[in-house]
């Protein structure tokens, strides 16, 4: 290139190549020296090239090759290299890259450094940022220095790879799921399930390691976000069982379910045909066996036609009489998950898609909870056993407080019927069972007033024993019905549910037509 040529390009670049070397450079001397050993190397070479096609990037490929030579020069003094010799390091060396060019690199670097695990960030971050000796990183991170050195090493390759390919495309990015609705078999701990399942990310995280164990760099692919964002979410599931870690990688350790019309449908109609004409038979046997008026029963809620005694023992001896916790197969501690924070359950979750068809006669259930059951301990002088219907109205809410409130209630009925006490209940403790519908309040509560309990109550075990039996008694008429009903659905069930967790689901399978939400539903 003639000298006049060289020296006009070479005049137009001398601003912008200081630019460079002032980000670079470690001080403001330093990026004087390196910007004019650039201007000159690069004029130099002018001169005695004529084959140059692109001017532009030809000054920006020697003021690289000029970097690269003051980072070496100058390596006593630079305790690592910083990021712009990374982006050297994974960029193609016989590529010829701009400055632009190079400030994506470095952006689309600092992007693929959120993909690594939680340790290579650090390491990375440490070393290629702030500039530490390895040394001073393996002492920081109380690990080893080959390990900070085998991190590096496959930091390295990681990002590598990153920079080489396009994140992928995947569903949940664009169309992420969303919980209809969880909830417990079991006990409830300190913790309510919305501190788990609050978030999207949570859910989502949740749903896409439901078949498949994957590492936190695949989970946050999965879902669109950088594994910063996905990192505390996992580690929160994890220490309370909601997920399951081996090996680096993690897989969901409670029920989900997909729900479908097909599977509704035909869960539907397979209740329908095993309640009918089983509560129709208990119904009529209850009525006509005159049990109803034995003085054992108590019904606080006087009402002559029984309604209330029949809409409380139905559920109650549809749930208990039949088969027997005793036979079970599969047992609640083989499947259930103790919890960090002292629960112990079984936790499903379900899936809704936005547009689904059901038939008119399909069977919702807007506000169900049940059943629950609650004693004191192991030698329970009374249990209380509820079902909440959109009907009933709810008297407590699936949270941490349950189970305290429903020992509550024991705890004031006892006193409340303590012989040796009349009234001993204060005022707010009859407005909160009469909030939670345990009691009708009747007249001025700061004057004279009635408190009947509205609940329905069992004496002895001897009335127990009784009315369990006539529910046994029908459920052996219509066992090996039931046995054909049960057939397809527990097969579609079971397929429908990822392989390490169908024991899980099998032991809930076990309670079909007895102590099951849906049959007494």
């Amino acid at each position: 290139m003639k000298r006049q040529d060289a020296e006009k390009l070479i005049t137009e670049y001398i601003k912008p190549i200081f630019g460079f070397a002032l980000k670079r450079a470690k001080t403001e001397t330093d990026a004087e020296d390196l910007s004019q050993e650039i201007v000159l190397r690069a004029y130099r070479a002018l001169l005695t090239k004529e084959d140059i096609t692109d001017p532009h990037k030809f000054i920006w490929t020697v003021a690289h090759h000029t970097l690269c030579n003051y980072y070496r020069d100058h390596a006593e003094y630079i305790i690592g290299p910083p990021l712009d010799e990374l982006a050297e390091v994974l960029s193609d060396p016989s590529a010829e890259t701009d400055i632009e060019d190079n400030g994506a690199v470095i952006c689309r670097l600092q992007s693929e450094i959120a993909y690594l695990s939680a340790l290579q960030r650090k390491i990375v971050i440490a070393y290629y940022f702030e500039n530490r000796k390895q040394a001073d990183i393996a002492k920081l991170l109380d690990i080893p220095l080959g390990t900070v050195k085998w991190h590096l090493f496959e930091a390295k390759k990681e990002l590598k790879k990153g920079m080489d390919i396009m994140r992928k495309t995947s569903e949940l990015k664009f169309n992420p799921i969303k919980f209809h609705s969880y909830g417990i078999n079991g006990s409830i701990g300190k913790k309510n399930l919305d501190e788990f399942f609050r978030s999207a990310i949570a859910q989502n995280i949740c749903y896409c390691v439901r078949h498949n164990a994957k590492s936190v760099s695949e989970i946050a692919d999965d879902i669109g976000v950088s594994p910063v964002y996905v990192e505390n979410e996992i580690e929160h599931l994890e220490k309370y069982g909601y997920l399951l870690e081996k090996s680096g990688k993690y897989i969901v350790n409670f029920l989900i379910c997909e729900q479908s019309a097909e599977f509704l449908t035909m869960q539907d109609a397979m209740y329908k045909r095993a309640a009918e004409p089983f509560a129709n038979a208990l119904f009529d046997e209850l009525r006509e066996s005159g049990i109803l008026e034995d003085p054992d029963i108590v019904c606080g809620y006087n009402d002559a036609s029984h309604n209330f005694l029949l809409w409380s023992l139905i559920p109650y001896i549809a749930a208990w009489s039949g088969e027997h916790p005793t036979e079970e197969k599969i047992t609640f501690d083989e499947v259930a998950t103790i919890r960090a924070d002292g629960a112990h359950n079984i936790c499903t979750a379900t899936i809704v898609p936005e547009h689904m068809k059901l038939p008119e006669d399909y069977v919702y259930m807007k506000n169900w909870c049940g059943p629950c059951w609650v004693y004191k301990d192991n030698h329970a002088r009374h249990t209380i056993w509820s079902v909440d219907t959109e009907w009933s109205g709810k008297r407590f809410e699936v949270k941490s407080n349950t189970f305290s409130d429903m020992l509550r209630v024991i705890e004031l009925y006892e006193r409340d019927h303590d012989p040796k006490h009349i009234d001993i209940l204060s005022k707010n403790e009859y407005a909160w069972l009469a909030e939670r519908g345990f009691i009708k309040l009747t007249g001025d509560i700061n004057g004279s007033f009635q408190a009947p309990w509205q609940i329905v109550i069992l004496k002895n075990t001897e009335i127990k024993t009784r009315l369990l039996a006539i529910g046994s008694k029908i459920k052996e008429k219509y066992l090996p019905e039931w046995e054909r009903l049960k057939a397809p659905y527990v097969k579609a069930v079971l397929e429908s549910v990822p392989t390490h967790l169908r024991k899980m689901k099998a032991y809930e399978l076990q309670f079909l037509f007895h102590s099951d939400g849906w049959f007494l539903c």
